[in-house]
């Protein structure tokens, strides 16, 4: 029972936070695109995904995990 009243808790508190930026600055892990149309890096992710050759590093974000996690 406490447990899903906690969980329900941090759920409702991260979709507060969801998508919150201050003005002026760049959410975290965000590419910054240079000009409105460049879309290279998603079509080469886009083409990668879709030919199975996308590869993700578990090391890595199992460490950008638990690092948000903490914060």
């Amino acid at each position: 029972m406490i447990s899903q009243l906690n969980s329900a808790a941090i759920r409702s508190a991260y979709a507060s936070n969801f998508g919150e930026v201050k003005e002026g600055a760049t959410p975290k892990g965000a590419a910054v695109i240079s000009k409105q149309g460049d879309l290279s890096k998603i079509e080469k992710l886009r083409e990668a995904i879709e030919s199975g050759n996308y590869k993700v590093d578990i090391g890595a974000l199992s460490e950008k995990i638990a690092k948000d996690l903490l914060q």
